[in-house]
């Protein structure tokens, strides 16, 4: 995503990329093809919304800047109620299209397994960066790159659902149209139902790691048996919340309720909402196929684990995204310490953007803080306490207080008063 998004930017502005690019010939844990922007987890960019959402603001500010991903998405969109959801697979072979026919982009398919001396760079091998780059990033910035565990929700055919037991139905409904509205499925549990589910899911077996590949996971993609471990209502209002829906087929609300979101365009496939999992592959289909409706279910892939290396930022990085020991290599991306595609992804513009600027005897400055790109740039160059730098998913939290003198007390209000100065700040810096 970051590496996709910077090479577009860079050349957009003028500036020749050589885009270097490991896969097919050496793939990762995760990753299934040689196409750029590659989606290994979720299809989801999460809520849309750009006046009471801090990721549907970074969505805004990423459109304004002509951003090459949330073009990709908006081609590939699929109907996900409020939410931006696309089909992966086109959504990976427009970006990878658009950059290979770019006059001023091109392409080498190698492994750069050492941090380059010379010449003018962008380091965004994201969550799975290879083990000797790993290396050699951590033997010249004399630190241990920090590490945490992704996880991967598992996908299902469409037409292994029994809708007999299952609906269709977005949260509140919402939506505009009714394709939107139902964009994904729901299955229903009773308390004795859920109770089991719970019991199971604690006692299967699970994936386990050496000591040497320790790490900790991120709060926002934890696997769902870890939050199972920090109580048994944990995933009642997590995941698995029964709230804003309604069964047809049985009047008694659910006690909890798994959501299934579309996945690609023709509606095939589905993946888990919130089932991100560490179990092994016969305790998934165990599991999962106690859940109503699925009993009988086919999947197309089941869940999974990686370890993700991000390095500390806020003692390694400047203010224009350098590493401070050798500035004329950037980071950007997951590497950096933001979480999710789009965080990702807007790191790359940016980065992009400085990259090309600086080739062009220019400094760009980074966005200001109260806009949802700056505010994760501030975040992870300083604004982060170093010594408990974790990854950092975008949220109103990282911008500089609103002051609610003016009469915007509630938070529906002091939302759009934070989203309204972004998008004024942010297209003055674009100006």
């Amino acid at each position: 995503m970051a590496g996709s998004e910077a090479a577009w930017q860079a050349a957009q502005a003028g500036v020749p990329v050589i885009l270097h690019e490991m896969r097919p010939a050496k793939g990762t844990f995760a990753h299934r093809s040689g196409d750029f922007a590659e989606m290994v987890c979720s299809n989801s960019f999460r809520s849309d919304d750009s006046e009471q959402n801090a990721v549907g603001l970074l969505h805004w500010e990423m459109r304004a800047a002509n951003g090459l991903i949330l073009q990709a998405a908006e081609a590939h969109r699929l109907p996900a109620g409020g939410a931006l959801a696309v089909d992966r697979d086109p959504f990976a072979a427009f970006v990878t299209a658009k950059l290979k026919t770019h006059p001023l982009v091109s392409v080498s398919y190698e492994e750069i397994t050492e941090l380059p001396t010379d010449g003018q760079w962008i380091i965004a091998t994201g969550p799975l960066t290879s083990t000797a780059l790993a290396h050699s990033i951590r033997a010249h910035t004399n630190a241990e790159a920090l590490a945490f565990f992704d996880a991967i929700a598992p996908i299902v055919y469409a037409e292994s659902v029994d809708m007999s037991v299952a609906w269709m139905q977005s949260r509140y409904d919402k939506g505009e149209t009714l394709e939107e509205q139902t964009a994904y499925m729901n299955c229903p549990m009773d308390k004795a139902q859920y109770d089991a589910f719970i019991e199971a899911l604690l006692a299967a077996e699970k994936t386990e790691f050496r000591p040497e590949e320790a790490a900790s996971y991120f709060d926002g993609c934890l696997p769902i048996e870890v939050m199972a471990e920090r109580g048994p209502q944990t995933l009642r209002f997590g995941p698995m919340k029964p709230v804003g829906l309604t069964n047809p087929h049985n009047p008694q609300k659910p006690y909890a309720v798994v959501q299934l979101r579309r996945d690609n365009k023709l509606g095939t496939l589905y993946n888990i909402v919130g089932f991100q999992t560490k179990m092994k592959y016969g305790a998934q289909l165990a599991v999962f196929k106690m859940i109503p409706g699925l009993e009988n279910a086919s999947f197309a892939r089941l869940g999974g684990i990686h370890r993700n290396t991000f390095i500390n930022s806020p003692t390694l990085l400047d203010d224009q995204m350098r590493l401070k020991s050798r500035p004329n290599i950037r980071f950007a991306g997951q590497i950096t310490g933001v979480e999710g595609y789009v965080e990702s992804a807007a790191m790359g513009l940016v980065a992009g953007r400085m990259a090309a600027a600086e080739m062009q005897g220019k400094i760009l400055p980074a966005p200001p803080p109260d806009t949802a790109m700056g505010a994760l740039i501030t975040h992870i160059t300083g604004g982060a306490e170093a010594k408990t730098f974790q990854p950092m998913n975008v949220n109103f939290g990282l911008f500089p207080p609103i002051d609610a003198r003016g009469g915007r007390k509630g938070r529906k209000d002091r939302y759009k008063a934070y989203t309204d100065r972004a998008k004024d700040s942010f297209t003055q810096w674009l100006g």
